[in-house]
């Protein structure tokens, strides 16, 4: 099936089924794993009434329809609609919060190219209406997985240009907060959501 973006480029849609691991610097920038961990999550906390949480549908534009059979539709061209924005919002202890989840296979850093404009500045227009923004990083090869506060990638995106293209791992360790792994879910991420919101109580910092 042929998916095209707005600008009139083709869309592989082989890359469309399947979640794409980052390698290394790379655009791609979701690891199937990551995702099928974060959706479980969510589901177990909708499940045990402590979030509602969802991963946002990708809006497309249906072209062409083929009808093989007289019982059988088949979409075989379509065209997103915009650029995605995030991958998850929802609502936890009365909290609006957006989030992205990103994989790097980088041992070192988190390279900056796995992230968008318009996701950073939706992620910043979050953070303007005092929503809880924050991006789920993996570390693949470390089997690393960390919360980091949005403002964190803001602070570098916006000096990318003359500065660092990347965060270093050392960074994301000591401002981020650490998923430990468990067992149902397996990745607790909103336990650390809270360990980073006590750490902000205990600075008397603002919410972002």
């Amino acid at each position: 099936m042929a998916f095209n973006y707005p600008n009139g480029q083709s869309f592989d849609n082989r890359s469309f089924k399947q979640p794409r691991v980052s390698q290394g610097g790379s655009q791609s920038n979701r690891g199937m794993s990551l995702e099928a961990d974060i959706n479980a999550a969510n589901n177990y906390y909708l499940a045990t009434g402590q979030a509602v949480i969802h991963k946002k549908p990708t809006p497309i534009q249906i072209v062409n329809v083929s009808y093989p059979a007289r019982s059988a539709a088949k979409i075989t061209e379509a065209y997103f609609r915009q650029a995605s924005t995030t991958d998850y919002n929802g609502i936890y202890k009365g909290y609006y919060i957006d989030f992205d989840a990103k994989e790097t296979t980088h041992k070192r850093s988190f390279p900056l190219n796995n992230i968008h404009d318009h996701q950073v500045e939706h992620l910043k227009s979050i953070v303007t209406q005092h929503g809880l923004a924050f991006m789920i990083i993996r570390f693949s090869v470390l089997k690393e997985t960390y919360v980091v506060w949005a403002d964190l990638i803001f602070q570098y995106w916006d000096n990318k240009e003359t500065g660092r293209k990347s965060i270093p791992y050392e960074v994301v360790v000591k401002s981020g907060e650490l998923i430990a792994q468990g067992i149902n879910p397996t990745t607790p991420y909103l336990t650390a959501v809270d360990k980073l919101l006590a750490r902000r109580e205990q600075k008397g910092d603002n919410l972002v």
